[in-house]
């Protein structure tokens, strides 16, 4: 265990959330979680840590799935929304049922090499590179599908909006990429 590492029971997936790594502890699966300055060690699955982070913030895993479904039209290794508000979008690398699935997180990824073994070398913004076990074309393959469910579900945001716009009412929503000054001129003379 590294020096930043410790044990914890509960934990939420958040923007400082990098990837999610199945990991044998005895002879049970816990994850190990990277984030951004930390890493934890919890007693949960990968996959029980993203659907119970799914239920924090007003989803069920099951419902994110058929969202990915909808959107973007995929079944198999889908990528999720776990929170759209603060950005977080997370993919698997296998099926997420499968124990060796690691989830990374979309927003958090900078940069993605082939290794010398074959497998995907990601580099993060907070320059840490971790070595996953798939090949970049499949990696690269989930980053684009990630990329065009982020789109598509920014874009049915951006529509919304626009038609409410047009009948003179205005939404106080705000996505964490998508920051914009509102009309505060029109909320204090009405």
């Amino acid at each position: 265990m590294h020096e930043k590492e410790r044990i914890i029971e509960e934990y939420e997936i958040s923007p400082y959330t990098m990837a999610i790594f199945p990991m044998l502890y005895g002879s049970k699966v816990y994850s190990e979680i990277l984030e951004v300055e930390n890493q934890f060690i919890s007693p949960f699955k990968p996959l029980d840590i993203v659907k119970k982070s799914c239920q924090y913030f007003g989803a069920s895993y099951e419902g994110r799935k058929r969202g990915t479904q909808y959107l973007i039209g995929v079944t198999h290794k889908s990528p999720i929304i776990v929170d759209p508000f603060t950005s977080i979008f997370l993919l698997p690398t296998t099926s997420p049922i499968n124990p060796d699935c690691i989830w990374i997180s979309h927003d958090h990824v900078s940069q993605h090499d082939k290794s010398p073994s074959g497998n995907t070398l990601v580099t993060f913004r907070n320059k840490q590179t971790i070595e996953i076990p798939i090949s970049r074309s499949s990696f690269v393959n989930q980053l684009q599908r990630t990329a065009q469910l982020r789109m598509r579900f920014y874009q049915n945001m951006e529509n919304i909006e626009s038609k409410y716009k047009k009948s003179g009412f205005y939404l106080h929503m705000e996505a964490s990429e998508r920051k914009r000054e509102y009309d505060i001129k029109r909320y204090i003379e009405d």
